[in-house]
């Protein structure tokens, strides 16, 4: 039953972001054009944010579109809580977060992660296995099962445990992040677990990079 009610979250999920986005094809070159406000804080290598709390920024470069199209939709709708992104985002048309999504998309391209993960300790496997990291993110977790789900391996350990940590918080109007199925999944863990699940995917040899762009075109 959990497993059946898992994929039909995930359909609904899925059916949604394409609802959402028919129609509107994104252009990569446009993209580049407008990413004038993003690469500010994801152009610079090691940039770190302050809130929450002190982490670096991720890394956005080689996600997929379709996860970069949602994660900023959620942020203008305020299903991600974070007063820049929520103001950036509130910002963008739908062809604006489409263009942006496929430029950062293929600002990575030739890069592929290996087929087999780095190993993981004993501990950190049964957590794994615990929260079923795999069976949305990819057996190398940079190939998620669904469009709209992020590449994770190798992204930064300090942004992975805030945002793990986003997933469980309930009624704040400043930090949080409303999904049913990282909400269910992020409440089985302690703290001290999530920072070693986070600790361990940024080991992982991945897709994702902070590429610097020029600031002056």
């Amino acid at each position: 039953m959990k497993i059946l009610l898992l994929h039909t979250v995930v359909a609904s999920a899925t059916l949604a972001v394409a609802a959402h986005a028919q129609g509107v094809t994104g252009d990569a070159k446009a993209g580049e054009s407008k990413a004038a406000m993003c690469i500010g804080c994801h152009g610079i290598p090691g940039y770190q944010n302050s809130f929450p709390e002190i982490h670096k920024v991720p890394m956005i470069s080689g996600q997929s579109a379709g996860y970069i199209s949602a994660a900023l939709q959620a942020y203008r709708k305020g299903d991600r809580k974070h007063p820049t992104m929520r103001g950036i985002a509130g910002s963008l048309s739908d062809q604006d977060i489409a263009d942006l999504a496929a430029f950062y998309s293929g600002h990575n391209a030739g890069v592929t992660a290996p087929a087999q993960p780095r190993a993981a300790s004993a501990a950190v496997a049964a957590l794994l296995e615990k929260g079923a990291c795999a069976s949305c993110h990819g057996a190398n977790f940079s190939q998620p099962i669904d469009p709209s789900y992020p590449k994770i391996a190798g992204q930064h350990a300090d942004y992975l445990y805030v945002a793990l940590k986003s997933y469980a918080v309930q009624g704040n109007p400043h930090i949080g992040r409303a999904n049913p199925i990282m909400g269910g999944i992020v409440q089985q863990f302690s703290l001290s677990e999530l920072k070693q699940l986070a600790n361990y995917l940024a080991t992982v040899q991945g897709e994702l990079a902070t590429k610097p762009q020029p600031r002056f075109r």
